[in-house]
């Protein structure tokens, strides 16, 4: 059973785009900062509002994280992301590990946690999530992606997820503004050696993430939900959370936590949320996380458009 239901809950944004677009679906708006800047492209999900995905407390706790100092964090159970304090990093940092054991049992205690359930605490990461400055990386990636036959949805969900920084190599390797691994990138066609690495190239690094979701993440979600005899649509949003989960954490840890939800469950947005709480083999907090922050990332982005530019204006072929 599905356990979203469909309302009415929009923003002064998505009720802007509603006058031109459909009222599910990604649609591309022109974005235009200055009267005298160059516009750029960006994704409008409106799905997120539809379906509510914007109220759950995953993605509000993420914003909030994404919004906060890295001097300040936020005690939360996993979970739910309940957020239960703010507390310094200085002053958290200065506990020794059995204090803050002690102090995550009585958190337990106190809201009668099971002994498995985790509690967290989360920095803030303002100084990594600089979302205002992603944009033309947005707009030239849309570009890439649509040239190669690729939903331009995850451009830009995955930019802003992996890079609305600086982009930098990972501790596990994954490196460019897409964190490609060295040998995906290399099976995708990028020169990836000891004097090249192609993925630092923002064009190669997008044109070789286009072809990753297009001929393994798109083509494998689709086994993964054919095995469990799930209906999908690939412009649903739930579907395109999954194919980011995918990209990240590999079709293999995706089919695994997949199979570790209920069957009753195993279908549509419930799967996403399920996800959201699921750990089997390699698929644990990180791959958690992923579809969070990608909701998050851009209920975020389109706040910060909403604010701070003076125009958003249809493609023609969107009108």
């Amino acid at each position: 059973m599905n356990r979203f239901i469909p309302a009415i809950f929009v923003t002064p944004l998505t009720l802007f785009l509603y006058a031109f677009y459909p009222i599910n679906g990604s649609v591309k708006v022109e974005v235009t900062a200055s009267p005298d800047a160059e516009c750029k492209v960006m994704v409008q999900e409106n799905s997120i509002y539809m379906e509510r995905w914007d109220t759950l407390a995953q993605p509000i706790f993420w914003r909030t994280v994404m919004n906060l100092e890295k001097d300040s964090g936020v005690i939360n159970i996993g979970s739910t992301r309940q957020i239960l304090k703010t507390v310094s990093i200085k002053n958290w940092n200065a506990q020794t590990p059995e204090q803050k054991h002690t102090f995550r049992d009585s958190i337990k205690a106190f809201h009668c946690l099971p002994a498995g359930e985790h509690v967290y605490m989360t920095s803030g990461k303002s100084h990594f999530y600089h979302f205002e400055d992603v944009l033309p990386a947005i707009d030239k990636a849309v570009k890439i992606f649509e040239e190669n036959n690729t939903d331009p949805f995850y451009a830009q969900a995955i930019l802003l997820i992996e890079s609305p920084g600086k982009p930098k190599k990972s501790h596990v390797g994954a490196h460019g503004s897409f964190q490609l691994m060295k040998g995906v990138a290399k099976q995708m066609g990028l020169t990836v050696n000891s004097s090249v690495d192609e993925r630092k190239d923002f064009d190669k690094c997008a044109w070789g993430a286009a072809k990753l979701l297009r001929t393994v993440c798109v083509p494998e979600t689709n086994k993964i939900l054919a095995a469990n005899n799930i209906d999908y649509n690939e412009n649903e949003l739930w579907y395109k959370l999954l194919v980011l989960h995918v990209y990240h954490a590999g079709a293999y840890n995706v089919a695994k936590a997949v199979k570790c939800i209920p069957e009753d469950v195993r279908c549509s947005n419930d799967m996403i949320t399920e996800l959201w709480k699921v750990e089997c083999g390699n698929f644990r907090n990180a791959s958690q996380n992923y579809s969070q922050v990608a909701l998050a990332s851009l209920i975020e982005l389109e706040s910060i458009v909403y604010k701070n530019c003076d125009s958003l204006e249809p493609l023609a072929e969107n009108r």
